[in-house]
């Protein structure tokens, strides 16, 4: 693709991924709760959300989501119940032992965290809007091969690990100033209220 129109195209990315949605909520949430530990696998999982909007928009989205509306609609509240389960393992976190013995769950594998930010990104309403509406006034769609939809994908996992991953570091260190049991605690409780509002956020839109 034209070098223009993929700078153009990371611009407006970035400016969206930047404004905290229900995305951005969730990996934040996680992050106060739990520390880094999986989250390189659940941010994986929200971008490559990213990249299949991607492609859906190229393919031609409105038509593809019309016709998997029911696929779509499940997905949608599967992320939605697995933010609430997150938030529920939040809520009950320990506290009494620090931050530095809160130990990641056997269940919670890295595929499992992958799938989990991969649901939360195919029902989240803000990167449905930005590839639904918004795309398609930034670049010519019908244009895009399937090695311009290779290079958009790259620049889609560029941008996102550069947002997701200034989150991530943001929250870390706001999770690293927490020390004493009762602060754990109300951290714990704080993180498990925002993920239950993320859930909200796309179950509702």
């Amino acid at each position: 693709m034209d070098i223009t129109a993929l700078i153009v195209f990371a611009s407006a990315l970035f400016v969206a991924a930047v404004i905290p949605g229900p995305g951005i909520a969730a990996i934040v949430a996680r992050v106060l709760s739990r520390g880094r530990d999986g989250a390189l696998a659940f941010c994986f999982g929200v971008a490559l959300g990213d990249v299949i909007w991607l492609g859906l928009a190229v393919a031609g989205l409105a038509v593809v989501a019309n016709t998997f509306a029911t696929v779509f609609l499940a997905i949608k509240y599967l992320g939605a119940a697995y933010l609430v389960y997150l938030a529920w393992k939040m809520w009950r976190a320990p506290a009494d032992a620090g931050l530095a013995s809160v130990v990641r769950p056997a269940s919670e594998s890295r595929l499992n965290l992958v799938f989990g930010g991969l649901a939360v990104t195919l029902g989240n309403p803000k990167v449905i809007v930005f590839y639904l509406a918004l795309l398609p006034n930034i670049i010519a769609l019908e244009t895009v091969t399937v090695l311009g939809y290779v290079e958009l994908s790259a620049v889609t996992f560029a941008v996102l690990a550069v947002v997701l991953g200034g989150y991530c570091l943001l929250a870390e260190r706001a999770r690293g100033l927490m020390s004493s049991p009762r602060a754990v605690r109300l951290l714990n409780r704080v993180a498990g209220s925002v993920m239950a509002g993320a859930a909200v956020a796309i179950a509702t839109r």
